[in-house]
């Protein structure tokens, strides 16, 4: 039997950039970008005027202002940011001690035990626009999965409710880019098999999507059900936060290599400031074309400070890599090993 829970997403919208706006009255309505704009400058978070012309988070500096000449990069406070987080936890809290923060500004509840998980989602809300002066975004629904993909359907400051009648229609209609855990390259060796929807993934069998798609086959199996049984988890501890890349086409190429690589620990290092992660051990990835898959480590006596030494320990390990007689089709870079105890002060490093 797959248990019915009630669970809430909720999702900050452009956390770090609208609490800008919310500070200073002058950048209102204006595209503006937390970040660095420096040459080796990223976007943290873009406003919603700025998202228009194509301005995303993880996005080199240059290529946002190439997007969006007006665009005005403010630099982050994470002090203040993870301040109004903690408002907005405490919200929470009041409602269910089960909340598994996902990051900085987002985080799943499970309101199980409430009579009418919309009724507390709209409360929640309120709460924190009363609080905080910022929007949120929520989505309900009966499991995890669902309930984040419902809360990105009507942002900013939306409210979309899946009910466990129309899980089946809902999920049969969603495109596979929208289930958890389909990137652009799952997402295109699955068109390539002419599954576009959950209704095409759920006439394959269990076997065969694992066949085609590893492990990770099991879980669209289910998803392709609207089964995901994952709990919410209040007290998740993460281990590592890393990054991944499908090539099109199998390459040997160094250059072409270093440049995936980049973008992979671009990636992680985002995710692990936005969880507050830290750790001491870089890990490179390597799957070749024959499908045999290898990794290579470094461990530092500290818990790395930047997202260029990230990518300078991965660039290390991938010169000692075999690139010679194998051609690759994925390369990932991962960092784990957190200090005891695991950045027990909260720090958080932004490379800005």
């Amino acid at each position: 039997m797959v248990p019915i829970r009630k669970i809430i997403h909720i999702d900050m919208d452009a956390f770090f950039a609208s609490i800008e706006q919310r500070d200073n009255p002058a950048l209102r309505g204006r595209p503006i970008a937390v970040g660095y704009d420096g040459p080796r400058g990223v976007v943290a978070t873009a406003s919603y005027e700025a998202r228009k012309y194509g301005v995303r988070s993880a996005l080199p500096a240059a290529r946002a202002k190439r997007l969006c000449p007006q665009l005005i990069f403010i630099p982050a406070r994470m002090d203040v940011y993870k301040s109004v987080s903690r408002q907005i936890r405490e919200i929470f809290l009041s409602y269910t001690p089960l909340v598994e923060p996902l990051s900085i500004d987002e985080a799943f509840l499970d309101v199980s035990h409430l009579p009418c998980a919309t009724q507390a989602a709209k409360e929640i809300k309120a709460k924190i626009f009363q609080a905080t002066g910022l929007t949120a975004s929520a989505g309900v629904s009966v499991n995890k999965m669902l309930a984040k993909i419902a809360s990105d359907y009507r942002k900013p400051d939306g409210l979309f409710v899946i009910t466990p009648k129309q899980v089946e229609r809902f999920v049969a209609k969603l495109p596979v880019e929208k289930f958890f855990g389909i990137g652009n390259v799952t997402a295109q060796k699955m068109h390539r098999l002419h599954l576009y929807t959950g209704a095409d993934l759920r006439q394959k069998t269990e076997a065969e999507l694992v066949h085609w798609f590893g492990k990770a086959g099991s879980s669209y199996f289910g998803y392709a059900r609207g089964i995901d049984l994952r709990p919410v988890e209040p007290n998740r501890v993460h281990l590592s936060v890393g990054a991944e890349n499908t090539f099109p086409a199998d390459s040997a190429d160094p250059a072409f290599l270093t440049r995936e690589l980049q973008a992979c620990a671009r990636k992680a290092w985002l995710r692990a400031q936005r969880i507050h992660f830290c750790g001491r051990t870089v890990t490179l990835k390597l799957k070749y074309a024959n499908f045999k898959q290898i990794t290579r480590s470094h461990t530092f006596a500290h818990a790395l400070a930047s997202e260029a030494q990230f990518l300078s320990a991965g660039k290390n390990l991938l010169q000692k890599a075999d690139l010679n007689t194998q051609k690759v089709r994925l390369i990932g870079l991962t960092l784990s090993n957190p200090p005891a105890p695991a950045c027990a002060g909260g720090q958080l490093w932004f490379d800005f």
